[in-house]
């Protein structure tokens, strides 16, 4: 059968290379939002460690912000009340905010878990969490409206460019754990439509304390009391709150309403099983906050497909009123997080110890640690050290051992930081690249 031809009497050409030519020296003309749109550095990274696997080179895999299924399951018991759902044939369309049940589970868990009071209708499930994120962005910015968020952080600058909205990147530092405070917001909140928090961070593992948590929504409050009586838009605050079931030693977690009761009406609290759980395929995610914004939001995400497959609703409404379950999950999980977490800790503080140019943070939350390669400007292994894509690639190349640089997360401070995932590797597969990580970084004879 003959390819189909554009034009009587022209050149012949197939649909596939006039779309080609389309796409490579013409340009497309797309809109705004998918010009601005970049691709992920991080899934550029996870796809060259798969190639070199591919290939049976030995390579520790600390890229990605996701579990290997033998090393960190799904719950048995989720599994199971999943499998229930799909045999009752719970397979058609859920009610687009939820399922009911779905949501008076959540209420009753974020009320068990973190001590917080919302209404069934304050409750809005999605297809986890990205697709809340999104529908967040769409309710509460416009075009040309200023969107303030922390670097390094996981993807708030691909919102920001998805709504047409400014960001103002922020950058924050070690010294003050990678997370903000008022003063870091003082000079901008006056024009600020919306504030996007991440606690525990990704990609750092930190949790904001208390005090800097508190002072910043007390900002929000004092800032949308003067817009109350000038009669100009609240400020917003998304809070992500994914790893919050994830925090080790002394590190808390709080949530922005439980520290300040008066930036409820301005704040969407995010979560899902992706993480606590080990749940990112499972795709389960919730939103809480005002009613009358969730409702709002429930509304557009309906136009974009964004809610929960149904049988995992099911499952899930029944896995999380299993108080038993979710603390032994937890219990198990926190231990398999720290014995891998606690290894690259002593690990790398050992190689710090003996004078190798690394510094970290302990572990505080999240499935993620912190550490500085302080190697630029150095000769190792004979190559000239002078951006954090030449350490990635060094560490990558001479050791197996791969990280993300926080460049991926929109950082440009003190060079020379990593992130470090434990959710895909074993603890032998530590210990082996810890062993190759000193052997590069020693230093010659």
């Amino acid at each position: 059968m003959r390819e189909s031809t554009v034009g009587a009497g022209a050149k012949e050409m197939s649909v596939v290379s006039v779309a080609a030519e389309l796409g490579g020296e013409r340009r497309l003309a797309l809109s705004g939002g998918a010009e601005r749109s970049r691709e992920s550095t991080i899934l550029k990274i996870a796809e060259e460690i798969r190639e070199r696997k591919q290939r049976g080179e030995q390579v520790l895999d600390l890229t990605i912000g996701d579990f290997r299924p033998d090393q960190f399951p799904v719950p048995a018991t989720y599994c199971e009340r999943i499998r229930e759902a799909l045999r009752e044939g719970h397979t058609n369309y859920p009610p687009v905010a939820g399922l009911p049940e779905m949501r008076e589970a959540v209420r009753d868990h974020v009320r068990k878990d973190l001590g917080l009071e919302y209404p069934t209708d304050g409750v809005l499930i999605g297809g986890g969490a990205r697709p809340l994120i999104y529908s967040s962005f769409m309710a509460f910015v416009d075009p040309g409206d200023l969107v303030l968020y922390p670097v390094p952080s996981w993807n708030s600058h691909h919102y920001v460019n998805l709504s047409g909205a400014r960001g103002l990147a922020l950058p924050v530092t070690a010294a003050k754990n990678f997370h903000l405070d008022h003063t870091d917001l003082a000079p901008h909140l006056a024009e600020a439509r919306l504030l996007c928090l991440n606690s525990p961070l990704n990609p750092t593992g930190t949790c904001i304390s208390r005090e800097a948590l508190t002072g910043i929504c007390r900002a929000i409050v004092t800032e949308n009391e003067r817009r109350s009586s000038a009669g100009e838009r609240p400020l917003f605050l998304i809070y992500d709150q994914v790893y919050n079931l994830l925090t080790f030693g002394k590190a808390e977690h709080f949530t922005p309403v439980h520290l300040v009761p008066e930036v409820a009406p301005y704040a969407i609290l995010i979560d899902a099983v992706s993480k606590g759980f080990c749940g990112t395929g499972l795709r389960v995610g919730w939103g809480i906050g005002p009613p009358p914004i969730i409702k709002k939001m429930a509304s557009m995400a309906g136009h974009y497909g964004a809610w929960c497959p149904r049988p995992q609703q099911v499952g899930t409404a029944r896995f999380l009123r299993d108080r038993a379950a979710i603390a032994e999950h937890r219990k198990s999980m926190v231990e398999r997080l720290e014995a891998r977490l606690g290894l690259l800790d002593r690990g790398l503080g050992s190689m710090r110890m003996a004078g190798m140019p690394v510094e970290h943070i302990e572990p505080q939350g999240a499935i993620y640690l912190s550490v500085r390669f302080a190697l630029h400007g150095r000769n190792v292994k004979g190559r000239l050290i002078e951006t954090n894509e030449d350490i990635r690639a060094l560490l990558l190349e001479e050791a197996g051992f791969a990280v993300v640089p926080f460049d991926a997360f929109g950082h440009e401070g003190e060079p020379g930081w990593m992130r470090l995932s434990v959710g895909a590797a074993a603890v032998e597969e530590i210990e082996a690249g810890l062993d190759r990580v000193r052997a590069v970084l020693e230093p010659a004879g």
